[in-house]
């Protein structure tokens, strides 16, 4: 038991300002697929390793990016007419 609360408090806990930080900087990238190196270059202040894989985790279970092999990619839109598109769509 005493582990378990031991390893909540090694976990680094983002703040909003980093999650919208990585969120707005993965959002605006030039490249459609980044891998971490090059997305901890691109962000405007630096983040802890550990901190930006729970962010990363975060936006992964969101279904705002994907993570495969060659790197993250944005996926999240707020494009309204796509979304009804793709609710509306045929499957193959």
């Amino acid at each position: 038991m005493a582990e378990a609360l031991n390893s909540d408090k090694t976990k680094p806990s983002p703040t909003l300002n980093t999650i919208l930080m990585v969120e707005d900087t993965l959002k605006n990238s030039p490249n459609s697929v980044v891998t971490v190196a090059e997305l901890k270059k691109m962000l405007p202040r630096q983040v802890n390793h550990n901190t930006l894989m729970v962010v990363l985790d975060y936006l992964k279970q969101s279904n705002k990016i994907v993570v495969g092999l060659k790197g993250i990619t944005w996926i999240h839109s707020r494009n309204e007419s796509l979304r009804k598109t793709v609710v509306q769509g045929l499957e193959l």
